[in-house]
């Protein structure tokens, strides 16, 4: 049973876009972090202390447990990030790059 669920839409538009190098279409208007569940991701980071999963949770940007790298630029809320055609999104495991 899937974890997310889309509501039907009449008219909808695709974008292409790139997790982790794999090619997937994601709808125009989503966020990054919505695309990213649509996808059947169920995390988008790891902890940098215990390595574990962690996933969207808040859907509104408070909590900040979707922070994945997007078009190379590292720790960006994918819940406040609407996917752009040819988006490049990278989940993070634990510290990005060039942080503590």
């Amino acid at each position: 049973m899937p974890v997310f669920r889309r509501l039907e839409e009449a008219d909808i538009r695709w974008v292409e876009i790139q997790i982790d190098g794999q090619t997937t279409q994601a709808r125009e208007g989503d966020s990054v972090a919505a695309a990213l569940l649509a996808a059947g991701l169920r995390s988008c980071r790891t902890s940098p202390i215990s390595g574990a999963p962690r996933a969207p949770f808040c859907m509104m940007g408070v909590c900040y447990e979707c922070l994945v790298e997007v078009d190379g630029i590292p720790n960006r809320q994918s819940c406040q990030i609407t996917v752009q055609e040819g988006m490049q999104i990278r989940r993070q495991i634990g510290t990005a790059k060039g942080y503590r």
